[in-house]
């Protein structure tokens, strides 16, 4: 039987809120919840809290999971209504919550994680009862674990707005209560926002409400189920992708008078971690093959939406074979440029258009691959 919530101690108000978002996670939410729960009385034991999961009507238990788990911290189950899938509108009804509870700070983690600590809940959650409004993570990633994070959210955040902030879709972060309600009378809510596109559009937005921001140093690497980045991207990265192209046009005022970018404090210590993460697998040709069909079956697209320089300049790159294949960044910048350009003025229909964008990032991928493969995690940071 489906219900929109589930409150066993009638919980009407909280300082304090952990959530965790989820869809058919009841193989990995107890952990999340037990280190929250750890992390609560640690650390927060003064302030009245509630872990709140924001789930999308799951069929394999996690709702029953979740309430079954034993915690010395209250908890409320929240639910969208039965065929209302998203991880934004999962958002959406937490930020409902909030403000109902009037919430001064919440810290939102992934179901899934299998690396978090009661610190974690500690770092995302102290500065929002200081000076800050939005706190972005900081963890030691895989190099190829969030490529769209690392070829196009990352750096296209620091150039537009001006901040660095590395995981600007993180999926760990917090923020002060009151960004529940900006977030919910936004008029830039999309079909998009409603699905993968929430965490750029959360971090896009409190940029441009001048929340101060900073990053939480967590202090182990994020473990959760990584993905070889030349697996099917599909629906997330229209969704990404188009929700960061959606607040570029929207935004444009703003970040027309940006001029260069400036640091984000970090909060937390720890800098010297050595622990790593575990490996993602890339297959390379897998990237070069999605790259050369991509291109040309894509080809029609791509030269109506790419200035005629960066066709041409892109038709040299896919004529070159897997030993010497290179993707110069100055290639991909202008890719960029004109693809959000030829989204402002549709010139195409939406979705092609930002699926005619796949291979080529997946050829950019390819490219950071192949200059990485024998750096570091520190070297291919600096190389980012």
């Amino acid at each position: 039987m489906f219900e929109a919530e589930v409150n066993p101690e009638d919980i009407t108000s909280a300082e304090f809120v952990v959530a965790i978002p989820s869809y058919n996670e009841a193989d990995s939410i107890a952990f999340p919840v037990q280190q929250a729960d750890r992390g609560i009385e640690s650390f927060f034991g003064n302030r009245k809290s509630v872990i709140i999961n924001c789930d999308n009507n799951s069929d394999d238990g996690t709702k029953e999971i979740f309430l079954g788990i034993r915690t010395n911290t209250p908890k409320i189950y929240i639910s969208t209504e039965p065929g209302m899938k998203g991880k934004g509108r999962n958002f959406k009804n937490l930020f409902q919550k909030i403000v109902d509870l009037e919430a001064k700070a919440v810290v939102v983690v992934d179901a899934d994680l299998k690396s978090i600590t009661p610190k974690w809940i500690k770092h995302l959650g102290e500065p929002l009862f200081q000076d800050f409004g939005y706190v972005a993570p900081l963890y030691v990633r895989h190099k190829y674990d969030g490529t769209i994070t690392n070829s196009i959210a990352y750096p296209l955040t620091r150039s537009l707005y001006g901040r660095r902030v590395r995981q600007p879709i993180g999926g760990d972060f917090g923020f002060r209560g009151e960004l529940a309600q900006v977030y919910l009378e936004s008029d830039t809510w999309s079909e998009a926002v409603a699905n993968f596109g929430i965490d750029i559009w959360m971090t896009t937005l409190a940029m441009n409400e001048n929340v101060p921001i900073c990053q939480a140093f967590m202090g182990r690497p994020k473990i959760h189920r990584a993905k070889d980045p030349g697996s099917d991207l599909g629906p997330m990265f229209r969704q990404v992708v188009g929700t960061i192209f959606e607040m570029m046009i929207k935004f444009c005022p703003f970040w027309s008078q940006v001029k260069w970018s400036k640091p984000t404090s970090i909060f937390g210590f720890g800098l010297g971690e050595t622990e790593m993460p575990p490996p993602v697998k890339v297959n390379k040709e897998t990237l070069f093959q999605k790259f050369q069909h991509g291109f040309k079956s894509c080809g029609h697209i791509l030269e109506n939406v790419l200035q005629k320089e960066t066709f041409n300049k892109l038709r040299e790159v896919k004529k070159m074979d897997t030993d010497r294949f290179d993707f110069p960044t100055n290639l991909w910048i202008n890719v960029l440029i004109d693809f959000v350009v030829g989204y402002r003025d549709k010139v195409w229909k939406e979705d092609e258009l930002l699926d005619s964008l796949i291979p080529i990032y997946l050829g950019k991928t390819l490219s950071y691959v192949k200059k990485t493969e024998r750096m570091s995690i520190r070297e291919s940071e600096e190389f980012i």
